[in-house]
C-alpha cells in the first residue's frame, strides 16, 4: 500500500528530477550472509539504502537535504540514464516519456513506480514492478537481490506482456567516497576501457567512441568482454564489480560520493541501437560486487 503523500512524490519526480523527496518510506527489508548486510526499501524505487561490507557502510546515505536520485542503489529501468529529449524512437513511431530533467527523461521509472515483495529469504529478495504507463507497452520488472558468500549479486530482469519493445536497464549505486570520516585517504575505481563514450553538448553521448581519458568523469564506458571495475579504499576494503553488460557510466565530480553504474547499453542508445525485449524473452542484466 501507498500513502497519498507518497503518490504526489512519485509524481513530481515524474516532472521535476529535483523534487523534494521524502527518503525511505514503508518497511525496510533485510538481507544479512557472512560479513555483508543489505537494507532494502520496496516503497522507495526497490533503493539498497544500505550496504555494509565487513562492518563499513559503502553507499552514500539518506540525509534530509538529499533528493530521489541522489542516494542508495537504486534500478534504472525501463531506460538507464538519459532518454533523450524525453522521446522513444521506435521505427516510424514516437513516444513521449516524462521530461524530468528537461528536455530529458532521467533514469527510468523505478523510482516513481510501485514494487512489490514476490519473494524474501534471510539471503535473497525478489521485488516486482509493473510496467504501464507512462511507459508505452506492458510487462513487468523483476529485481533479485542476493548475497552469496562475501558477495552481492543484483538482478534485472524486464519482461514483455504481449509485444515487443526496446528497453535498457542497470543500476545507480552512490559510493561513499570515505568510509572514514577521520581519513584523507579517497575511493579510486581502476578500470581498463575498450572506449570511452563521445559526450556531446547536449548531455547526451555523441554516438562515437574515443579512446578513453582521465578523469574526472561523468562519462560512459565500454568493455567488449564485459565489465571488470575495481574499487579501493585504501587501508580499508576492495570491491571487484563484474558484468557481461558492457556499458558502466562513472560520474566522480561530487566531493563524497562516486556513482559507477553498470547498464546494459550506453545512455540513449535504446534510441540508435536497441536492445529489444519480446514475449517470452525477456532482457536480463545482472552484476556481482565482490
Amino acid at each position: 500500500m501507498k500513502t497519498e503523500d507518497n503518490n504526489q512524490h512519485q509524481l513530481a519526480l515524474q516532472r521535476a528530477f529535483d523534487a523534494p523527496w521524502p527518503g525511505p518510506e514503508g518497511k525496510a527489508v533485510s538481507l544479512e550472509h557472512g560479513h555483508i548486510r543489505l537494507k532494502v526499501y520496496p516503497h522507495d524505487g526497490a533503493r539498497i539504502t544500505s550496504l555494509q561490507a565487513f562492518g563499513f557502510e559503502v553507499l552514500r546515505q539518506w540525509a534530509p537535504q538529499r533528493k530521489a536520485f541522489q542516494y542508495g542503489c537504486f534500478p534504472m529501468v525501463p531506460w538507464a540514464g538519459r532518454l533523450g529529449y524525453a522521446t522513444l524512437n521506435v521505427g516510424d513511431k514516437r513516444y513521449t516519456l516524462p521530461a524530468n530533467k528537461p528536455p530529458h527523461a532521467l533514469h527510468g521509472m523505478a523510482c516513481y513506480s510501485s514494487w512489490e515483495v514476490v519473494e524474501h529469504k534471510v539471503e535473497a529478495l525478489t521485488l516486482r514492478m509493473p510496467l504501464d504507463s507512462p511507459w508505452p507497452w506492458r510487462g513487468e520488472v523483476l529485481q533479485t537481490l542476493k548475497i552469496e558468500e562475501d558477495s552481492v549479486i543484483l538482478r534485472l530482469e524486464i519482461r514483455s506482456e504481449s509485444e515487443t519493445f526496446p528497453a535498457s536497464a542497470g543500476w545507480h549505486p552512490w559510493f561513499a567516497k570515505r568510509l572514514d570520516l577521520n581519513t584523507d585517504d579517497e575511493l579510486q575505481v581502476i578500470f581498463n576501457a575498450d572506449w570511452q563514450e563521445e559526450a556531446g553538448s547536449n548531455e547526451l553521448p555523441t554516438g562515437n567512441r574515443i579512446s578513453p581519458l582521465p578523469g574526472p568523469w561523468d562519462d560512459c564506458f565500454g568493455f567488449s568482454s564485459g565489465i571488470n571495475v575495481r574499487l579501493q579504499w585504501p587501508g580499508k576494503l576492495n570491491m571487484v564489480m563484474t558484468s557481461a553488460a558492457q556499458s558502466l557510466v562513472v560520474f566522480d565530480k561530487q566531493p563524497d560520493a562516486t556513482c559507477v553504474n553498470p547498464i546494459t547499453q550506453a545512455p540513449n542508445a535504446i534510441n540508435h541501437l536497441p536492445q529489444f525485449v519480446y514475449p517470452g524473452a525477456p532482457q536480463i542484466i545482472e552484476t556481482r560486487w565482490s
